[in-house]
């Protein structure tokens, strides 16, 4: 028997959603619901072994190839750019990337460089370089909320999934930046190396998301 595929998963929600589409396929995933503090667990019946991890930790080793495929959120693959291949959208996690700011503000008038706080800088300059806009970019690593409300910053570009918490902080929504939602990614050499492996579990995943 080969090898197992080593599939790196998100903590967290990602890593729920991710097991129940496992187990929606037919396999066993005892071990990993019970997994306790162990951050490495078999799928013995799809011949698959888990690996927990942060985000962004996810496509570091898929990068470099100590995991085979992972599942993140497209936030973390568009701030990070790795080199990996993204197969298939998984449907799940889905909020977006949106540029928000104090209520009733113009973000778009006068003609200073506006200044944006964000925990995403990459993505934030992507937007408005497509845009050829200059901006000044603050990374914050809690609340990017509380930039506008200190006046730190013009607005945010952040995560958004309902926006009750923009809402309740006195912040909306000035333009959607992305879509969002967990993808999974395969190492490029793996891709090539374990073809049909790969392949055969990928159909099986696509199949019960087009059902």
């Amino acid at each position: 028997m080969e090898k197992p595929l080593r599939i790196a998963l998100t903590k967290g929600r990602l890593e729920k959603d991710t097991i129940g589409l496992l187990e929606s396929l037919g396999f066993d995933c005892t071990a990993v619901r019970e997994k306790g503090r162990k951050l490495i667990l078999p799928i013995p019946d799809a011949n698959l072994e888990v690996v927990l991890a942060k985000a962004a930790d996810v496509i570091t080793y898929v990068e470099h190839g100590v995991c085979d495929m992972g599942v993140v959120g497209k936030d973390t693959i568009m701030e990070m750019n790795g080199k990996f291949y993204e197969l298939v959208d998984l449907g799940f996690g889905k909020c977006k990337f949106a540029l928000a700011g104090k209520k009733g503000d113009d973000f778009y008038a006068g003609i200073g460089v506006k200044t944006i706080a964000t925990k995403y800088p990459n993505v934030a300059r992507a937007f408005f370089e497509a845009k050829g806009m200059d901006v000044e970019i603050v990374k914050i690593e809690g609340s990017v909320e509380l930039a506008p409300l200190l006046e730190l910053a013009n607005g945010i570009v952040d995560i958004v999934e309902t926006g009750s918490t923009l809402r309740e902080n006195g912040l909306e929504v000035f333009e959607d930046v992305a879509p969002i939602s967990a993808r999974l990614i395969v190492n490029t050499v793996s891709l090539k190396l374990r073809q049909q492996q790969i392949e055969a579990l990928i159909e099986k995943i696509e199949a019960q998301l087009n059902k």
